[in-house]
């Protein structure tokens, strides 16, 4: 499912890009985090990921070096959670299963 950027998108790898392949093929099954960095990149799609069912995560403001992408997802309610590094770390823990340790062979 790899959708290639369009001619209007900034950035290449695309975030943006990559977040509607998302949406697209893996509705209800998705855990995406936005962190630190400049511009509105990926806020509108983490978004559209939270609204199809998948929990989703912005840096907060006081441990990200710029606002900018983390913000403006927080500004459209896109984040379900809105966490500091550690904290979201802690999440992943909470919400991914547990590698397994039953190895063989």
């Amino acid at each position: 499912g790899y959708e290639p950027a369009a001619d209007d998108d900034l950035h290449r790898p695309s975030v943006d890009v990559f977040f509607r392949t998302l949406v697209r093929h893996w509705p209800n099954k998705g855990l995406a985090v936005l962190l630190t960095g400049m511009g509105r990149d990926g806020a509108q799609e983490l978004r559209a990921l939270r609204q199809a069912g998948a929990v989703t995560i912005a840096q907060d403001r006081d441990s990200s070096i710029v606002f900018g992408m983390p913000g403006t997802a927080v500004q459209l309610d896109a984040a379900s959670h809105v966490l500091a590094p550690a904290a979201i770390a802690d999440t992943l823990q909470q919400l991914l299963p547990a590698p397994s340790t039953n190895h063989h062979g």
